[in-house]
C-alpha cells in the first residue's frame, strides 16, 4: 500500500510556494524540477522541498492539501515558510 505525503515546495527565484500530494515524493520532485513539460510549476523552477507530511491514506493527503489552499491554510503556510527561513517577516 503506497504511503501518501503532502509536500510544500519553494521557488527562491520567484518567491512562490506550491502544495501537492504524492505517493512517490522523489519522483514528484524530479517531475517538478526536470521532467514535466506543462503545468504551473514548470514556470517557477527550480523548486526545493520545504517540508513533507506523511498521511494515513490518499483521502487524508487530499484533505490536507486542500486545507493548505484555503485562507487559513495559506496563513499557516506563510508562518511555516517564515519559521523555516524561506520568507522574512517583512513579507506579508
Amino acid at each position: 500500500m503506497p504511503v501518501f505525503q503532502v509536500y510544500i515546495l519553494w521557488s527562491e527565484t520567484f518567491q512562490k510556494s506550491y502544495v501537492g500530494f504524492t505517493s512517490n515524493l522523489d519522483q514528484r520532485l524530479l517531475s517538478h524540477n526536470h521532467l514535466a513539460t506543462k503545468g504551473w510549476t514548470i514556470r517557477f523552477r527550480p523548486w526545493q522541498l520545504v517540508v513533507s507530511f506523511p498521511c494515513v491514506d490518499k483521502k487524508e493527503a487530499m484533505c490536507l492539501e486542500k486545507f493548505y489552499k484555503t485562507g487559513t491554510g495559506r496563513s499557516q503556510l506563510k508562518s511555516l515558510l517564515r519559521e523555516k527561513g524561506f520568507l522574512d517577516s517583512s513579507n506579508p
